[in-house]
């Protein structure tokens, strides 16, 4: 499976959380596993410390819970908080499109978001499905970025991680998210021809959309393994 890299300059801590934090989402510690300090200090080769302060860390962003003498245990998938959490981001995101077709922005300034749209169609040609989310990642980031507002990009990056796990989960479970790319590609062509009410509704639709076929992914697979 691709994976995000983790980045270099980090500390002992931090490079912990990154690399835990990658196992859960590859799905090598799955959802409702439990781990003890000792097995995660030797699968990452490092020291209680940092290791210990990384599950803190995961378990503030609803990844994990920490057990006294006990490790953690990775946080089972809930339908029901995908749909809280789907539900806030489709507004924010939404609202982030229109702002951005408000803006103004040249095809240079949407280099990015354009180039996201190209990997995913790359990433889907060659059958590489985690390289799509992650470049499906970056689309929704930059469409956030592009919005203008810093504190609703901080309220989305706060989620994004729940959705990415959830995402993990069910990614071989859906179809190929052919029309996730198309979708995307209207939206960028909204924002680029300054349409700030067309941009809100194609990405609202979008989202609400992938929310539905996330919800109904994840049901199908808490109920397949009851």
């Amino acid at each position: 499976m691709t994976r995000e890299p983790v980045p270099r300059g980090l500390s002992s801590s931090q490079r912990a959380a990154a690399e835990l934090r990658a196992l859960v989402f590859d799905g090598t510690l799955p959802p409702g596993s439990d781990h003890l300090e000792s097995e995660l200090t030797e699968r990452l080769g490092m020291s209680r410390t940092p290791v210990r302060e990384a599950m803190q860390a995961l378990a503030a962003q609803g990844l994990v819970e920490t057990r006294p003498r006990r490790g953690m245990r990775v946080l089972p998938v809930s339908p029901q908080d995908m749909a809280d959490i789907y539900d806030i981001l489709t507004e924010l995101e939404s609202l982030a499109a229109e702002r951005a077709a408000s803006h103004g922005y040249s095809a240079a300034d949407l280099g990015t978001l354009r180039q996201s749209i190209d990997r995913m169609d790359a990433a889907l040609a060659r059958g590489d499905r985690a390289a799509w989310a992650l470049a499906d990642d970056e689309f929704h980031a930059e469409l956030v970025r592009l919005g203008g507002n810093g504190r609703m990009a901080v309220i989305v990056a706060m989620m994004v991680d729940q959705v990415r796990r959830a995402r993990a989960v069910t990614l071989h479970m859906r179809p190929l998210p052919l029309r996730s790319n198309e979708d995307h590609r209207k939206v960028h062509d909204a924002v680029l021809h300054g349409q700030p009410r067309e941009a809100r509704r194609l990405h609202h639709a979008h989202r609400s959309e992938a929310r539905a076929m996330l919800i109904a992914l994840l049901e199908q697979y808490r109920l397949s393994r009851l």
